[in-house]
């Protein structure tokens, strides 16, 4: 089985997501899992080469489950039409530092990097290093972005939030909620082989960015 069959699946699962029919392709569900696993697993391996910190990270620990939790959501389709794994230390999918994430979805495959949702102590504390490192983070998200052109401007504060200036270079740079940035795929692109060299090639420009939000979140653990 090939990672290039998993979106024609997710294709069929957007026209039939209900119990009845995965029930009846779970064989074949179960067989592209265990691609998508083994295939994050090498990523993980490879990143692990200019990531010291990514050595030793198991892939069962990274992908999400395709069952959505329906229990509060008006949407009662059960199952995600997305296959999706965060690749980070100390946690994988549950950590709370940055790391490498990896979506593959009909019509919205990305990669992205950095963090997303962190909880209200670390949020503060990377923004107040953004603050007192402007010209750092400017370099290093200058230079992502030219291969990860998206950003993540969900709940972004129309203000610069209390307790930090407002009136000096960058300081929009502290509305976000979310530090990570993307870099979309066309569907196709699994189509290809010998893919992972380029993936791996274009996290590799998330490493700075990564190491920076870590950084930040290992100093405020051990004020």
């Amino acid at each position: 089985m090939s990672i290039s069959a998993i979106i024609p699946f997710l294709r069929e699962l957007q026209e039939n997501n209900n119990r009845e029919w995965f029930t009846a392709n779970k064989e074949h569900v179960s067989g592209l899992q265990r691609e998508f696993l083994r295939f994050t697993q090498q990523i993980i391996d490879g990143i692990a080469l200019f990531d010291p910190e990514m050595k030793g990270v198991d892939a069962k620990n990274c992908v999400f489950r395709i069952y959505r939790d329906i229990r509060f959501s008006p949407d009662k389709t059960p199952y995600k039409t997305h296959f999706g794994a965060y690749m980070a230390a100390a946690g994988g999918r549950k950590s709370e530092r940055a790391g490498y994430y990896l979506h593959m979805e009909p019509d919205g495959c990305f990669i992205s990097n950095g963090i997303y949702c962190p909880d209200k102590d670390i949020l503060k504390a990377i923004r107040q290093a953004i603050l007192e490192n402007m010209d750092e983070w400017e370099e290093i998200t200058g230079n992502i972005m030219q291969y990860f052109p998206n950003q993540f401007e969900e709940e972004k504060l129309k203000k610069v939030p209390q307790g930090f200036p407002s009136d000096v270079p960058g300081a929009d740079w502290l509305k976000y909620k979310h530090y990570t940035f993307s870099h979309p795929l066309a569907d196709t692109f699994y189509e290809k082989k010998d893919i992972i060299p380029e993936l791996l090639a274009l996290f590799q420009h998330s490493v700075k960015l990564n190491q920076f939000i870590n950084f930040t979140i290992d100093e405020l653990h051990n004020r």
